[in-house]
Formats: C-alpha cells, sequence, structure tokens
C-alpha cells in the first residue's frame, strides 16, 4: 500500500463543491470526495503553519511537541523538534519505503525535509519560494518566464503604512506557476517510486492558497466578484469578543478597503484553489496512468483554514473561529466505498492513520488515532467533541477550544471567554457565555474541557484550575508537593 498525501496551506473548507459550494471549480477534489470518504468534521490542532506540520510529523499536539510559531513570527518559542522525537517519515523509512515530499515544509528552521528522511527539492519559507535554484532551473529548461506580478491590492495599516500584500496578478502562463511546478516535481518523483517498486509515502505540500492570493490572469478573472456571497460575518461588530480581535482586524487593514475588494480578494482566492485544484488533477491522473490507483491510499487536507474576509479578519490568528480550525479532510482507501462521516476528526490523526496504512505501531503518535476504521465504514467509539490550541503569532496569545455537537467554548485568559450555539449561530457572531441561561453549558463545558487538559497533561489547566468551577480535583492544584490534604 502506498500513500499519496495531498496538502494545501490556509485552505477554506467551503471554497470546495464538495463541501457545498455551487460557485467552485474544484471538480478534481469533488471527484475524490465522491470516491472517497469525505470527513465534515475535520480540525486542525491548531491554526497556525508550522506547528500543525510539526504535529502531523509527529503524532504529538502542539503543546506536547512544544514548536508553537512560524520562524517568522516566532516570539522566542522553541523552532525545530528535538532530536530523536518520533516522525513518521523515519519510522517509514526504517520499514524499506521511499519517503518523498514536494513542496512546502516550514515544520522547523534548522532541519529541513531531508533531515526527516524525505526525498524532494529544498524549497524553504512560508510562500512560493520563487527564487529557488530548482524552480529557477525548471523555468530556464523549459522555457519559461521569471516570476514577475501587477495590481497588487493591500490595505493601510494602523500606522499609515502600506498594509500586507493580499493578492496580484501574476504574468507567467500556468506552465510557469509554481503550482504547475510542483506537480510536475511530484510526477517525476511518482514516476521513479513507481519504477523501483518499493512501497512509497510520497506528498505534495503547495504554498497556496495561502495569501498572498498571486495567480495568472485566467485565476485572477476567473469568478465574476459580483457573483460573490460576501460572508456573514462579515457584520462582525466584535462587541462582547476578546479586544485582540479588533486589533488584529486593524493589523489586517479589513476597514480601510471597499468593500468591493473584498469581494474580489475572495473571487481571486477561489481562482487560486482552481488552480491548484487542476495541478492536482494531474498528480491524480499520473497515479492511474501509471496503474497505481489500486494500491495507492490518498489524502487531501490542509494545515488551517483561512479569514478571507470573515469576521472582518484575513489570514489566521487569535481567534479560534471555523474559518480557520475547521478545514476539508478527504482520505480514499482502496476497496473502501465512498461516504460521508461526521465524527470530529483532526489532522493529527493523519500520523496515526499512516502508519496503520503501512503496518506499523501506531501508539508513539500519542495524541493521533488511526481513521482507517471509519474510513473502512466501521463504526468505532468515538470522542464526540474536540479540542484546538492557540500559542500566539506576532505576540504570546494561548488559547483552549472544545468544540461539542453545537456549542463551542473558547478560554482567552487575557480577556473575557467565548461561548458560540453554532445552531443557531454558525458564523459565531453572538458571544453568548456571559448569558445566564448558559450557565449550565458554560459549566459544563469547562468542567469538560479542564478533564482533557489534565489527562493530555497540556499545563493550560493550572490557570483553568483557579479561575473557574471546574469541580473537584483529584491533585494538588498548587504544584506545590506541600499540601497534604486530599481533593477527593
Amino acid at each position: 500500500m502506498n500513500v499519496l498525501f495531498l496538502m494545501t496551506d490556509q485552505h477554506r473548507a467551503d471554497t470546495l463543491g464538495a463541501y457545498g459550494n455551487p460557485l467552485a471549480r474544484t471538480p478534481h477534489l469533488d471527484e475524490l470526495a465522491a470516491t472517497g470518504t469525505r470527513f465534515d468534521r475535520w480540525y486542525t490542532p491548531t491554526a497556525i503553519c508550522t506547528p500543525s506540520r510539526a504535529s502531523l510529523l509527529t503524532g504529538q499536539a502542539p503543546f506536547r511537541h512544544k514548536v508553537l510559531a512560524n520562524h517568522e513570527r516566532n516570539v522566542g518559542y522553541q523552532e525545530d523538534l528535538p532530536d530523536g522525537t518520533f516522525t513518521f517519515p523515519e519510522a517509514l523509512r526504517e520499514r524499506g519505503w521511499n519517503t518523498g515530499l514536494v513542496g512546502k515544509w516550514h515544520a522547523g528552521t534548522r532541519k529541513s525535509h531531508a533531515d526527516y528522511g524525505f526525498d524532494g527539492p529544498e524549497l524553504p519559507g512560508w510562500h512560493n519560494p520563487v527564487d529557488a535554484p530548482d524552480y529557477l532551473a525548471y523555468l530556464k529548461d523549459n522555457d519559461l518566464p521569471p516570476y514577475e506580478i501587477s495590481d497588487r491590492i493591500r490595505g493601510t495599516l494602523p500606522n499609515g503604512g502600506p498594509g500586507n500584500l493580499l493578492a496580484a496578478r501574476l504574468h507567467q502562463p500556468v506552465e510557469a506557476t509554481f503550482e504547475y511546478y510542483l506537480a510536475t516535481r511530484t510526477i517525476e518523483l511518482m514516476r521513479k517510486y513507481a519504477a523501483e517498486g518499493k512501497p512509497f509515502y510520497l506528498s505534495t505540500h503547495f504554498f497556496g492558497p495561502h495569501l498572498p492570493y498571486i495567480v495568472p490572469d485566467e485565476y485572477f478573472d476567473m469568478v465574476d466578484p459580483s457573483t460573490v456571497p460576501l460572508p456573514k460575518s462579515i457584520a462582525e461588530t466584535f462587541e462582547g469578543k476578546p479586544p485582540v480581535q479588533r486589533n488584529y482586524s486593524a493589523h489586517w487593514t479589513f476597514d480601510t478597503m471597499p468593500i468591493e475588494t473584498t469581494r474580489k480578494l475572495i473571487a481571486v482566492y477561489w481562482g487560486y484553489v482552481t488552480l491548484i485544484d487542476e495541478q492536482i488533477g494531474r498528480i491524480l491522473a499520473a497515479l492511474d496512468e501509471l496503474g497505481l490507483r489500486e494500491e495507492t491510499s490518498v489524502f487531501f487536507t490542509c494545515d488551517h483554514g483561512e479569514f478571507t474576509g470573515s469576521h472582518r479578519l484575513h489570514d489566521k490568528g487569535p481567534a479560534m473561529y471555523e474559518d480557520i480550525y475547521r478545514t476539508p479532510g478527504i482520505v480514499r482507501i482502496p476497496g473502501a466505498q465512498p461516504q460521508v462521516r461526521r465524527e470530529f476528526v483532526s489532522l493529527l490523526d493523519c500520523t496515526a492513520t499512516i502508519l496503520d496504512l503501512a503496518g506499523l505501531p501506531t501508539e508513539q503518535a500519542v495524541d493521533s488515532r488511526s481513521l482507517v476504521p471509519l474510513v473502512r465504514g466501521e463504526h468505532p467509539e468515538w470522542q464526540q467533541d474536540i479540542v484546538g490550541e492557540f500559542h500566539g503569532h506576532h505576540f504570546p496569545y494561548p488559547q483552549r477550544m472544545l468544540r461539542e455537537d453545537r456549542y463551542k467554548l473558547v478560554v482567552n485568559p487575557d480577556s473575557t471567554n467565548e461561548l458560540y450555539d453554532l445552531e443557531n449561530d454558525p458564523d459565531e457572531l453572538i458571544n453568548i457565555y456571559r448569558h445566564p441561561e448558559m450557565a449550565s453549558v458554560r459549566g459544563r463545558m469547562l468542567k469538560r474541557l479542564y478533564g482533557l487538559l489534565v489527562e493530555r497533561d497540556d499545563r493550560f489547566y493550572h490557570w483553568m484550575t483557579s479561575m473557574y468551577e471546574i469541580g473537584e480535583v483529584d491533585h494538588d492544584p498548587t504544584q506545590s508537593g506541600l499540601d497534604e490534604a486530599s481533593y477527593k
């Protein structure tokens, strides 16, 4: 059994036809969903690139592996996994597998993908490294023009400076795009692995559709902005919300741009998704041409979502909304019947799933659980909720989230906590944490989150011990070792 792992970056679930977007142009991913298992409640452990990718490598939650921030905005956290940390590609290599990664690494600073046993070109950074030697060689070998952009879209920062680049028009044919290049290199490596005859794990990590959305004319203008429905959460007022969200909106310059610009940004984002879908189609076609479809499991997911105007925000950050925590997740295992699953699952669960498919033990992926039984149509006991965490981006900002069927709780030690009723308020506009009628829900979820954090040994629970009614505890909450009183 081979594994083909297709991954995007900062990708909203609602950009795919398979996830209900009637205007989406994603036929290849839709076909993968129609022939595999589409998970409707697939979450990232944390909505930021490097920590989530380190979780995929290790099967550990971010608080455990401690790689908690992107290198570019790191505020003092550890930047690489400690030597000796278990990772799944090294386990596969020891079992005799080929392992390849073409595209975005961004799971460490000092160590590269090759340090963990991955074949593939060195492509560092958070966005398309258009100056990478292998990409420049690809352009030269194929007589393709270099990277050049115009029509930049950006707002104005609170200090009056130019905002972050959000989108631009790329003056290259599709064959010269970084996305086409990544698919080409993936197909080349797939052919090499197929010729060698060893089982393989091959991953393509696209840098997009992460902003800035830089695409050729046909994708920049593919979607008419007037047809784009604005997210309902664009009505966000930030009333009753943590103040950091309003500050983050200012950082991403939302209110300095007309609403027509927001529509255009969403339209270009959708065009970017289509560009990537077409390249995924090329990779899947090569898999079929090589006769590998019936012996290769295929994954599609991303590291986290994207705001793209939702809640008057862009990028991701210190707000645990569905836009950035719920992501697409599709798994196709040969012989398994197509289906849709509603269990709460995570990017973290990919680690144990890959190991399971390889016939390897999964215990070292300590926070991961194999999805193989779910994909095969079984109904094992499964946790009815899921935990998310965040540690900061630009500045330290700890958060924990508990998402269950109807409600979501977010604990923000610096300000107000959040509680959302996703049945009556799916756009998470109204924080009902302090509503008197929600006291029982609030209390129940606080106790549940506390118990899960204690069970994991996520030390965030120390804050909750003293600040909230979390019920009786069976340990010394002072952690002093000096109190002999029983807390049972």
